[in-house]
């Protein structure tokens, strides 16, 4: 009698003992998640501060370009729609097709700020601007930080990632409905060239 009383306090603490390992498990996988999450949310606080910057550097160069409207125009629009979909992933920055948006926005707002530069330095007036240097200096040192904050970001991500796919933390992972992330990949060779900003 008393050898099936052992086995089943055995049994008993072996269950308690694995219930606890698939709790453990489930947290681990639920502070990955937010540890991906709040790396987007420092990518976030860094797009946002070079939204905010790109219309006083394009007010600063509209007295000297003129004639450069539809540069000034589209840099704009570049940057409102990027907004949006930094916006979009910023709700869920586990949707690959936020991400891959956002990428595609910042592709394009990259391209035209760097249009935008190119320009600018035609203009020996608006190179010699304090308040044109000043924003270019705060410009460099943002592409610089979102720079890090991605790299940041797709590391916790693949953090994430790999342990949703690796046993036995992918049963939890399928049981706890989460889903895989996306990383922010810069497939086209235009996207890794950086916007330079100099003057």
């Amino acid at each position: 009698m008393s050898g099936i009383l052992v086995g089943l306090v055995i049994a008993l603490v072996l269950v308690i003992l694995f219930f606890f390992y698939l709790i453990g498990l489930y947290n681990g996988l639920v502070t990955l998640k937010n540890r991906f999450q709040n790396a987007y949310a420092q990518i976030d606080v860094q797009l946002k501060r070079r939204y905010d910057l790109i219309p006083n550097l394009v007010e600063t160069a509209k007295g000297y370009m003129k004639h450069e409207r539809e540069t000034l125009d589209a840099v704009i629009r570049a940057r409102n729609t990027a907004m949006s979909a930094g916006q979009k992933a910023a709700a869920n920055p586990g949707d690959p097709s936020a991400i891959e948006n956002l990428s595609t926005a910042e592709v394009a707002l990259a391209g035209s700020l760097n249009r935008f530069i190119g320009l600018a330095e035609a203009y020996p007036d608006l190179k010699a601007n304090q308040n044109m240097l000043a924003l270019q200096e705060e410009l460099t040192s943002t592409e610089n930080k979102i720079s890090f904050a991605r790299q940041g970001f797709n590391d916790a991500v693949t953090a994430y990632n790999t342990a949703t796919e690796t046993f036995p933390s992918n049963l939890i992972a399928g049981f706890g409905n989460f889903q895989r992330a996306a990383l922010w990949e810069l497939t086209d060779p235009q996207e890794r060239e950086p916007v330079k900003v100099s003057f």
